[in-house]
């Protein structure tokens, strides 16, 4: 029997924002602009993707990838409130027809963190009617690529857009505001069902459902109460809107751990991603079967994120290799999984961060003309393993 089932995907992705470059006209690019911000440096060209999409397309698929997730740019197709740009929207075809034409299906996803500057000045995920006005661009977009869809995520990470941008500040609007969260939350939610409805409407046998952005939590010492409230929060109120989708797409890292009082760092002893994370590849074994578990098996899942950020790429290679051995013991065990992208394509530009934290498969220069491509060892490991549909880990799953 071969590892993982006929038709698993296997695939990586990318974002709008963090890859094409002159994004200039959504919430992020101000930010990443605005002095009192946490972003040590600006977007800028990003990977120049926008003009390069098709050499970095036939690249994943000479690679052995045979998905490729990527986010559409709402302010490039609607510049202003109702105002649409037919440019923008053949621009996003022609990334669809790309990867079609490489034996690639596209996993589009309609909003990953940027919002249009105009809806941000109407109030952005504070306002309800941002979710209407979302679900609109949705519709008028995915009539656009309809034929040439193969899966679609709403909004991408919305406990993350809520959290960093309305309780931390991280993200904007840069809020600090615990009960504005909660109704963001909300809105989101909202957004989601609004969205899938409105993408279903003017699509056929597509998958339609959301990215979650799960965390494997580990109370201790007297958390457990601290980190039911946390899951609520941050999962379980997203994990409510998505019992009628197609699909939810699971993102994992690492795991945090809970005290009584709220997170604790990291053990002392354990070893740390270049973003501080715990390495811990165990992270997404743990957040597949959670939510499994509180969907009641009812709704298929596929990794849509997962990876790390490393200087050694031996280290990246040992993640990976610990989390897919993670995922056959998911399938094993009858969780309907259907796919494994990995984060990220390209070292991009990673929102607050910068350029530092290097996540991707494939090291760009952006210093040099041309920002050329090189696929690290890892590409070429994960693409041998996408071409087998297997990875040798088979000893390692119980049966």
């Amino acid at each position: 029997m071969p590892a993982f089932p006929d038709g698993f995907l296997w695939g990586t992705a990318t974002a709008a924002h963090q890859v094409e470059g002159g994004n200039w006209n959504n919430d992020w690019w101000a930010w990443e602009h605005n002095p009192q911000s946490p972003c040590v440096e600006p977007s800028g060209d990003a990977c120049d993707h926008y003009h390069r999409y098709r050499d970095d397309i036939r690249l994943l698929a000479r690679l052995g990838f045979n998905t490729y997730r990527f986010s559409l740019e709402w302010s490039r197709i609607e510049p202003e409130e109702g105002e649409w740009s037919q440019a923008a929207v053949d621009h996003y075809r022609r990334v669809c027809e790309a990867c079609r034409g490489a034996g690639i299906t596209p996993m589009v996803t309609f909003h990953h963190f940027t919002t249009p500057r105009w809806a941000a000045h109407l109030g952005g995920w504070e306002e309800p009617d941002t979710a209407a006005r979302f679900a609109a661009f949705c519709e008028r977009v995915a009539a656009g690529l309809a034929d040439l869809l193969g899966w679609a995520c709403t909004i991408n990470e919305p406990n993350m857009v809520a959290l960093h941008g309305y309780r931390t500040g991280a993200f904007p609007p840069g809020r600090r505001d615990p009960a504005l969260r909660r109704s963001v939350n909300d809105v989101l939610a909202d957004a989601h069902r609004q969205a899938a409805s409105a993408i279903r409407a003017v699509t056929r046998d597509v998958p339609v459902g959301m990215t979650l952005a799960m965390q494997e939590t580990v109370p201790v010492e007297g958390g457990e109460a601290k980190a039911a409230s946390l899951l609520r929060d941050t999962e379980d109120v997203f994990l409510d809107a998505c019992h009628d989708d197609d699909f939810l797409g699971v993102q994992t890292y690492t795991r945090v751990r809970v005290g009584p009082d709220g997170l604790l760092p990291p053990p002392a002893e354990a070893e740390k991603t270049v973003m501080g994370y715990e390495f811990r590849p165990q992270a997404l074994e743990a957040t597949v079967r959670r939510a499994w578990s509180y969907l009641g098996g009812a709704v298929p899942l596929v990794v849509t994120e997962n990876g790390i950020a490393a200087t050694d790429d031996t280290r990246r290679i040992a993640y990976v290799e610990e989390a897919l051995a993670g995922v056959q013991r998911c399938l094993a065990d009858g969780v309907d999984l259907r796919g494994y992208v990995y984060w990220s394509a390209l070292d991009n530009f990673e929102w607050a961060y910068g350029y530092a934290p290097a996540f991707g498969l494939i090291a760009v220069d952006r210093a040099a003309p041309g920002f050329p491509r090189t696929p690290k060892p890892s590409a070429e490991w994960l693409g041998r393993i996408a071409q087998a549909n297997a990875t040798g880990l088979e000893d390692r799953v119980a049966p």
